[in-house]
């Protein structure tokens, strides 16, 4: 066999994977809404501030895309498949809780489960209760960068937990270090407690300095806040700004891809 038809056999394996590789993989599954009109706290743990995420739009969903807290901070467009009552748009919502109902995928309070109806649709909507929809995960985007906020369980010097805020483009962090800011190669890794709250009882002095892991296509890549993150005399309760801003875009393979933007 020459080596043309070598070549092409391998091009012709790779077709396929190329063709399966997606950032906008479309899944389908079974939706409802918050039996309460109060706000949730959430299994993320964001409470009242994921009022400020996504127009304040939120959802809770199953465990494949929870992923024991992974997903927390994900954006989505979801859209129901009752045309006559949905709009083609749906609604966009970012991930902030575990639905532990079994009949439904995806829980949206109730702001967001109104805003897939059509135009003056929406009572109708909400008589359904439950509905077959379609979604997919989408960049998030903030007007603001990466931030950090101490969590009040924090007790300086030694034990820092942390919570990542405004978590941009399409990506989960998957690690965690921290690190004194000038002349320390002493990096000390994080754990993740829940959702997007990281901690360590080894936490250097400050000032301090992050890195993080973020997935990007099918990898992870480094993303370095190396100036100042969290002052010497970081106090609990309080919001830092990284400085940086996560726009990658991790990607997964499926057969139903659709990039567009649904309006």
């Amino acid at each position: 066999m020459g080596c043309d038809s070598v070549c092409l056999i391998f091009v012709l394996f790779l077709l396929p994977c190329s063709a399966m590789a997606c950032d906008r993989c479309v899944h389908q599954a079974r939706a409802g809404y918050f039996s309460s009109s109060a706000f949730p706290v959430g299994a993320c743990g964001y409470g009242s501030m994921a009022l400020g995420f996504s127009g304040g739009y939120v959802a809770a969903a199953g465990s494949a895309l929870y992923r024991g807290g992974i997903g927390c901070g994900a954006c989505f467009q979801v859209r129901c498949k009752n045309t006559k009552i949905c709009s083609s748009g749906g609604v966009k919502v970012i991930l902030t809780d575990l639905n532990r109902i079994t009949d439904t995928d995806l829980a949206l309070n109730r702001p967001a489960y109104a805003a897939m109806a059509r135009y003056g649709m929406a009572k109708e909507l909400k008589k359904l209760g439950i509905v077959d929809v379609e979604y997919k995960r989408i960049p998030c985007e903030y007007n603001k960068n990466l931030s950090i906020r101490v969590e009040e369980k924090s007790q300086s010097p030694n034990y820092l937990a942390i919570k990542f805020l405004y978590q941009g483009g399409q990506t989960d962090i998957v690690a965690v270090d921290v690190a004194q800011v000038v002349g320390s190669s002493d990096w000390q890794f994080m754990s993740r407690n829940y959702g997007p709250v990281w901690s360590t009882n080894r936490a250097p002095p400050g000032p301090l300095q992050l890195r993080m892991v973020v997935t990007g296509g099918y990898d992870g890549k480094w993303v370095w806040a190396q100036e100042e993150v969290l002052p010497v005399d970081w106090k609990t309760g309080s919001v830092y700004d990284s400085r940086v801003q996560i726009t990658d875009i991790a990607q997964e393979g499926c057969f139903t891809c659709d990039t567009k933007d649904w309006k």
